[in-house]
């Protein structure tokens, strides 16, 4: 007989097939994407698309061929692919390629869009992410409540609405000065105030179903029904509207950059460069005016593609649309 001490524990067990719960994770997520891909091929590929303009955010500086402040005079307004094979202005950058040219100081076009990565993906990410957040909070907050709390968080809302959205972005930059957090600031107040009325209509929905009810009837309190009842349900809306605005969040960056008052003059974003290279030297070198342009309108696509796509997966509406 077996003492208890000398019987295998549950923990050294090892797992039956089927019953790893990373690998069932695993499968079961490379199912939802293939299935994804089947159904929306372009919004799977917007989708590719996007997650490689967010892995640039950290691999980006890394491949950078030129450090993106380090002029070389010599080849002000370089053409692309054009090679630096000047000793005394190229140093330890001889023999490297400007594949996008140059821009007025002789600053590699490439290596400036690659770090202007870090910027550009990063407010706008952020800015969803907190911005479309608490918006949905504050929407699931007074469509549950109702009465006086909802009345005064909607007006609130419909005020910030009325304000033209560059104006109100304008308005807190000057307010605070030009910097990458204060960009933040203005697009975070922007999408709370979108997020905030679509979650509310789906919430006010929610808040009338039985299990809702019957989780009120119980004692449940106002934290554990929004949290664990009404939010869960709330997903697919915010899910969508975070990835249709995350295209719009690089637009507005690049046009407070284009503006003058986003991330300082010096710093690479691909606003700042479509400002400068549309200002000043589009008739010299119009490729400094293509390329950053061209990146904009890539990652607004892509995301709009794959925001489109999600839409269409997530709502019961639309499942079966092709």
């Amino acid at each position: 007989m077996v003492s208890p001490a000398e019987q295998p524990r549950a923990a050294d067990t090892p797992l039956q097939e089927g019953q790893n719960p990373v690998a069932n994770a695993a499968r079961a997520t490379g199912k939802a994407v293939r299935e994804f891909y089947r159904r929306k091929r372009l919004g799977a590929i917007g989708g590719f698309i996007f997650l490689v303009l967010i892995l640039l955010i950290p691999i980006g500086p890394a491949v950078a061929p030129f450090d993106p402040y380090s002029p070389h005079g010599q080849f002000k307004y370089a053409g692309p692919g054009t090679v630096c094979n000047s000793e005394s202005a190229c140093r330890e950058n001889f023999g490297k390629t400007f594949w996008l040219g140059a821009d007025q100081l002789g600053r590699d076009t490439l290596s400036r869009l690659l770090h202007g990565a870090q910027i550009s993906m990063r407010v706008a990410i952020i800015s969803v992410l907190v911005g479309v957040t608490a918006g949905a909070l504050i929407g699931m907050a007074s469509a549950y409540f109702g009465g006086v709390i909802d009345l005064v968080i909607q007006r609130l809302l419909d005020t910030l609405m009325s304000i033209p959205v560059i104006i109100l972005a304008l308005a807190i930059v000057a307010a605070f000065g030009a910097s990458v957090t204060n960009v933040i600031l203005a697009l975070v107040i922007i999408f709370i105030t979108g997020s905030g009325r679509v979650i509310r209509a789906q919430a006010m929905a929610v808040r009338e179903t039985d299990y809702v009810l019957a989780a009120t009837a119980v004692g449940a309190g106002p934290v554990r029904i929004i949290m664990r009842h009404i939010a869960p349900n709330c997903a697919a809306p915010y899910i969508v509207f975070a990835t249709a605005n995350l295209g719009y969040a690089v637009v507005v960056e690049a046009a407070l950059s284009f503006l003058g008052v986003g991330a300082p003059p010096d710093d690479p974003t691909w606003g700042g460069m479509l400002a400068v290279a549309g200002n000043n030297f589009i008739e010299v070198s119009p490729w400094l005016l293509l390329f950053p342009g061209l990146v904009i309108c890539i990652a607004v696509f892509s995301v709009n593609l794959l925001g489109d796509a999600l839409r269409d997966v997530l709502d019961p509406r639309l499942r079966g649309a092709t």
